[in-house]
């Protein structure tokens, strides 16, 4: 398969892939994220950040309530829930939110299924489903969009299982057999969106060699998130140490992702700078239609 993905429609929303890069905007109510952690994990601060995201540009905004730094340790199934269910509720019923696609980023199915029924519209799983075996049945009966990413272990671990054959061979291999699953499930194709996983189970060097080969998952026929925001990749080459000090190199890896020409989604959490660099990137790079 080799083709543009059909496009999706959110909330009324249009998300017509190829066109434009859209911003999904990171918003963590944990206390122990890498870079925002203890920041947002009150109710009020949470929405209040939330409406600064959608006003600097996001496209989608992506609630989360359990870190998945390297080292993280799983809360358990009620403190995620008392986390991210007030939120999605609070924020769907605020009338300026009412168009706003919001994305539930859990690997759970038991939280997925509470924040869709909460008002929530995308299951985003950093397992690719393999997190959880019920995963792929609830999405689908829930009918919503499913983001699929690729990573190993758990946050404890992963950063111990970095060794690959073939990395983008092997990715890809994992996408497949994943996407078969999920279809099998009654997950639709055109709902199923790929994030090849930066920073998850991988080394510095690996999360550059992914960025400039992004483009060969395009061949999957898939539309592709790509996740570089603060990641430790950029401290790594940049020596900053502080997650918030690399926006420079957040937007350099952003750009890259859409020069490839096969980057869609950008998961972000500098959202106004990345809106400019993306608006930029897209007319240099994206072909006039």
């Amino acid at each position: 398969m080799n083709h543009q993905p059909l496009p999706l429609r959110i909330r009324d929303r249009p998300f017509v892939w190829g066109q434009r890069t859209y911003l999904m905007a990171v918003l963590n109510v944990t206390p122990d994220s890498f870079s925002d952690g203890g920041e947002f994990n009150t109710l009020e601060t949470a929405v209040t950040h939330a409406k600064a995201l959608i006003n600097a540009g996001a496209d989608i905004l992506d609630i989360g309530g359990q870190s998945t730094r390297p080292g993280a340790l799983e809360v358990s199934l009620t403190e995620e829930l008392n986390r991210v269910v007030p939120v999605v509720r609070s924020l769907r019923e605020d009338p300026g939110f009412a168009t706003c696609p919001i994305s539930i980023d859990t690997s759970r199915s038991a939280v997925a299924k509470a924040a869709i029924e909460a008002g929530a519209d995308i299951v985003n799983d950093v397992t690719g489903g393999t997190g959880d075996p019920e995963m792929f049945s609830v999405v689908a009966a829930l009918g919503v969009p499913f983001v699929l990413m690729h990573s190993r272990g758990t946050p404890e671990t992963m950063q111990k299982l970095t060794h690959y054959q073939d990395l983008i061979g092997d990715i890809t291999e994992f996408f497949t057999v994943q996407i078969q699953k999920a279809t099998a499930a009654g997950i639709q194709p055109s709902q199923i969106i790929l994030d090849p996983g930066i920073g998850f189970a991988k080394t510095w060097e690996q999360n550059l060699d992914l960025i400039r080969n992004l483009s060969q998952f395009q061949t999957l026929g898939y539309p592709l998130l790509v996740g570089p925001s603060r990641k430790s990749f950029i401290g790594h080459l940049v020596n900053q140490p502080d997650p918030k000090q690399r926006v420079w190199g957040t937007a350099a890896a952003c750009c890259a992702a859409i020069a490839t020409g096969s980057t869609d989604i950008l998961r972000i959490h500098d959202v106004a700078e990345m809106h400019d660099v993306c608006r930029v990137a897209d007319a240099i790079y994206r072909p006039k239609t």
